[in-house]
Order: structure tokens, then sequence, then C-alpha cells
């Protein structure tokens, strides 16, 4: 999920400790997956999540919201938090950071890039009648002929979140490595309405030493 210099703990979106469990996923990209994705978001910088692209007195980050309106069906619309301008097109706000051992992944998936609507799942946003930006993601999990998928990173309440529900909707079994993502929200609002979203929609919360990534392990020595 999403670690550019954006979203970071020390980003204009920040997540609180977010770079801190950087080496946990670096650790894991040394783990034998089939593939290994990272996404990002590569935001225009009119897009409607950002807070000052809204007027005042509506337009305060992290507590204003916004309705969002499908462009090809006004009767689809739903309400989305407003943010500080992050992770713009181009710039190194959306970049992933150093720390992160890239030479490892596979695989960079762009996402947020209609200005229109917000994205945080990492496969398309939240829109169905039509869907407005779908990225290629779902496809490059087929084709690496991928059954179960691993998630990480940033932030647990919102990008992880919706990406983890959307793998599990495109038939993916799917995991949220606890140690290796941190939320916006710590409270119940946040991190507690995710797990509770993740048990009623068939995401699985893992531990780092729990019995699903010691497969994993396990698989390298077979091979």
């Amino acid at each position: 999920m999403p670690f550019g210099f954006g979203v970071e703990q020390n980003g204009s979106l920040a997540v609180p400790a977010g770079r801190e469990i950087v080496s946990t996923i670096n650790d894991l990209l040394e783990l034998p997956f089939v593939v290994k994705i990272a996404t990002k978001d590569w935001h225009p910088a009119d897009h409607v999540s950002f807070a000052s692209n809204h007027a005042t007195p509506d337009n305060v980050p992290f507590v204003s919201t916004t309705v969002v309106r499908n462009p090809y069906n006004a009767s689809e619309l739903y309400t989305t938090r407003l943010w500080p301008v992050h992770c713009v097109q181009d710039t190194l706000g959306a970049q992933l950071i150093p720390e992160l051992h890239i030479d490892r992944i596979d695989h960079v998936v762009e996402k947020g890039q209609d200005a229109r609507v917000e994205m945080y799942s990492a496969f398309t946003d939240p829109f169905v009648r039509p869907s407005v930006s779908t990225s290629p993601l779902a496809a490059l999990l087929r084709e690496a002929d991928i059954s179960h998928v691993f998630i990480v990173g940033l932030a647990l309440d919102y990008c992880v979140r919706f990406t983890a529900l959307d793998s599990r909707k495109e038939g993916f079994r799917t995991y949220v490595v606890r140690e290796a993502t941190r939320a916006v929200d710590s409270g119940e609002a946040g991190r507690g309405a995710t797990e509770h979203a993740f048990e009623d929609g068939g995401v699985h919360l893992v531990d780092l030493d729990g019995e699903e990534l010691h497969r994993v392990r396990a698989s390298a020595k077979k091979s």
C-alpha cells in the first residue's frame, strides 16, 4: 500500500509512527512471494480529496468532508474526508521512500489519478454503477496465478482497509499483516471499525509469527 513521502509519519498526510514499519516491510519483501507489488497515490493537483480545492469554511484537512458524485451517474454518491495536499504527480511527495527495498518489488501500481473521485482501494474507486477508475492490480495478480494476497503499508483504516476488502471481493484469500501497518485513527472509529469490517468481509488480520507467514517461509525451504 502507499508508502511515499506524502503519507509516512513526516509527510503532509502524516500517519502516526508510519515510518516505523519500513524495516518490517523490507523483511517481508525478502520472503518468497510469487509477486511483490507496491502501490502509490498519484494524484493530480486538483484532486477532490484535497481540502485546499474546496471553499472555506468547509475545507479543513482531517475535519471537513465533501460529497462526491459519480460523474457518470449522479444518483450514486458518497461522503469522503478531506486531506492536506499529498502525493501529487511528479513531486517528491508521490515517490516511494528510499528506505523501502524497491529493488525487491516487481510492479508499482499508481492509483487516485482521476481528480473527480477518491480511490483508497488499490483496485478501484467506490463507485459501481459504473466504476470510474480501475487500476491494473487485479489483472497483475491473476496473470501471476495468485490465490492468496498479503497486504501491508499505510494507512490501515483507509487504503489498506479498502484494498483488502476489494481483494476479497475479487476472490483472493486476503491477509493484512498486523505489525506492518499503522492507522490514521488508532481508536475505535479507525482501527476498531476497520477490524470489524475485516471480520465481516472475510479478511484475515494476521501476525508476523502466525501460521500464514510461516507457510510462506517454509515454501522457500521446499524450493
